[in-house]
């Protein structure tokens, strides 16, 4: 089944980050393509004209996987705007077909924040892999990401055995264990979003922020406080001096309104660079 995604597409590019940190084990990378269980079933995502091949191809699948790659975003509006600024238009110009990737389920969205709380994001996904191989159920070379359900029985140190710290463990549970519905969030605004999230014990506001920028793709969610934001907004426009949280933060306005996509988008050219 043929998935089309707007031209330019780069789908090695784009995908990128599923190498370069290592596998979680829900997201494979593995002989040139994408591995992801969708429904049950282990689904192939490789590269083809035009878009993406999917197979086994059916709808559930297509929808899940043009998720997984980025489709809610709208790239064209983004890229006329950015030519008009003299930093980030070369680096636009330089990531010709990348196109940001999406976690498309609510509670591993929120896991993958918490397992990346202060420490690399190599170290982050070696947790999340022995997570998910050791809870999800496995399907060909990739595992169905684990059910809330199931988390939401586990004690802290049946995670803590994973490599998980203590107050991980317990806010990985916790959040299984909470009333939210994290479905409901993608009704809320922004505000309403990080109200929410916030309001369980272990996600901060760095963990809203992504949520907004990573699961629910909103346009304005700018990550200020994340460690990576930081040092790519510094090196590409403060000459390398580090700039704080709140200087980051200040800067919101300048991208406006597309300060997601901007900080996707200098993170991408920060790897690429580094």
């Amino acid at each position: 089944m043929l998935l089309p995604i707007p031209d330019p597409y780069d789908f090695a590019l784009s995908t990128s980050r599923f190498r370069d940190y290592g596998s979680d084990g829900a997201t494979v990378w593995h002989d040139g393509g994408l591995h992801r269980v969708v429904a049950g079933t282990e689904v192939r995502v490789e590269p083809a004209a035009g878009g993406v091949r999917i197979a086994p191809g059916a709808v559930g699948a297509a929808e899940h996987i043009g998720f997984l790659l980025g489709l809610p975003f709208d790239l064209p509006p983004f890229r006329d705007w950015a030519a008009g600024d003299r930093v980030l238009a070369p680096l636009v110009g330089s990531l010709g077909g990348f196109r940001p990737t999406l976690s498309p389920s609510p509670f591993e969205a929120l896991v993958i924040a918490i397992t990346a709380q202060q420490i690399s994001l190599h170290a982050a996904a070696a947790i999340r892999s022995r997570f998910v191989e050791r809870l999800g159920e496995r399907h060909g070379v990739a595992w169905a990401f684990p059910e809330r359900e199931r988390v939401a029985r586990l004690r802290p140190r049946e995670l803590m055995v994973l490599g998980f710290s203590t107050r991980k463990a317990e806010y990985v549970i916790e959040l299984a264990r909470c009333d939210l519905d994290l479905d409901l969030l993608a009704r809320l605004p922004d505000d309403e979003v990080v109200a929410a999230i916030t309001s369980v014990r272990g996600l901060g506001r760095w963990t809203a922020d992504w949520f907004l920028a990573r699961h629910l793709a909103r346009p304005e969610a700018w990550p200020a406080g994340d460690l990576g934001v930081r040092k790519a907004v510094s090196a590409f426009y403060a000459d390398g001096r580090f700039l704080s949280t709140e200087e980051v933060r200040a800067m919101a306005e300048r991208f406006a309104p597309f300060q997601n996509l901007t900080a996707q988008f200098l993170l991408a050219a920060a790897r690429r660079a580094g």
